[in-house]
């Protein structure tokens, strides 16, 4: 049945790979879970005291609650489908509730931090590739699956735009400065040949796919040469982009496409981001702010 539900979701609702292994990781979760519990591995038969007894030990073995909202959210589609075919009358996610967290709050690169690094690092010692990498994250605002999967018919460097294959496959096109036109020009001049119909514009030392892992790799290698800050990942340099184009007067509509995100809300918490960095400002310099009051 979980090779069913994981075939609806990529050639039904056309979900991404990435999308479609995580799915299928929480699921073995539980379906292991269930196993050592029920002696049984059809987890369709699951009720509503097993998945809290799941969320218990979830929570037990000091899994955060995002990652145990995830899970449950990929239970609760597996169930739906399990409705929508017929198997079963009803969910046993059915009234339980997600659990209550506050995210944590996500700190940009700051305009200067970025510059930092294209003219102290990016003029001394670098890799093209490497640069390519964080440029166009930080220009573009992509994600990093999408970087990964971004191929040759997709890359209009005479049009100056890219054609990206977002979440759910849906396209979306991102207009690229003439810098990083010229910068993407560069690359192509020492790129690794690829053979094969199907090109990736990226690909490592032996012209192989580039992995999310290298990229990830890459972003925290550069900017732990500029900042001290925690968080130093790819979707940091998407946080910026859409922070330092919002700052600049970007309209947030046309942020939001450009991100991809399917709702407004999803764009909104760059805006709230400012918000929380203005606050900082005022408590550290302004003179009427009191050291131990906060706005």
């Amino acid at each position: 049945m979980l090779d069913k539900f994981l075939d609806y979701l990529q050639f039904e609702k056309r979900y991404s790979p990435h999308t479609i292994t995580s799915y299928k990781k929480d699921l073995e979760d539980f379906s292991r879970f269930y196993l050592k519990t029920e002696c049984s591995e059809d987890i369709s038969k699951a009720d509503k005291k097993i998945i809290r007894n799941f969320i218990v030990e979830l929570s037990e073995n000091n899994i955060s609650k995002r990652s145990i909202n995830r899970k449950l959210s990929s239970l609760r589609s597996f169930y739906i489908f399990l409705l929508k075919i017929g198997e079963i009358k009803v969910s046993p996610t059915e009234s339980i509730s997600s659990l209550k967290f506050y995210p944590e709050k996500q700190i940009p690169m700051s305009k200067e931090e970025m510059q930092k690094l294209n003219d102290n690092v990016f003029d001394t010692v670098y890799d093209v590739l490497d640069k390519c990498i964080m440029e166009i994250l930080y220009q573009t605002g992509i994600r990093k699956a999408e970087l990964c999967g971004l191929v040759f018919e997709n890359v209009n460097l005479g049009g100056n735009e890219l054609k990206i294959i977002g979440k759910g496959n849906k396209e979306r096109y991102i207009p690229i400065s003439e810098d990083l036109k010229n910068l993407l020009t560069a690359y192509l001049e020492v790129r690794k040949p690829l053979d094969g119909y199907k090109s990736y514009f990226f690909v490592n030392k032996k012209g192989k796919k580039l992995t999310e892992k290298f990229v990830y790799m890459v972003v925290n290698k550069y900017l732990s040469l500029i900042t001290t800050k925690e968080k130093r990942s790819p979707h940091i340099l998407r946080h910026s982009f859409a922070t330092h184009v919002l700052d600049n007067g970007a309209e947030i509509s046309k942020v939001k496409k450009i991100l991809g995100h399917s709702s407004l809300a999803s764009t909104q918490v760059y805006t709230n981001a400012n918000i929380e960095q203005l606050k900082k400002v005022f408590n550290q310099a302004h003179p009427r702010a009191s050291k131990n009051d906060e706005l």
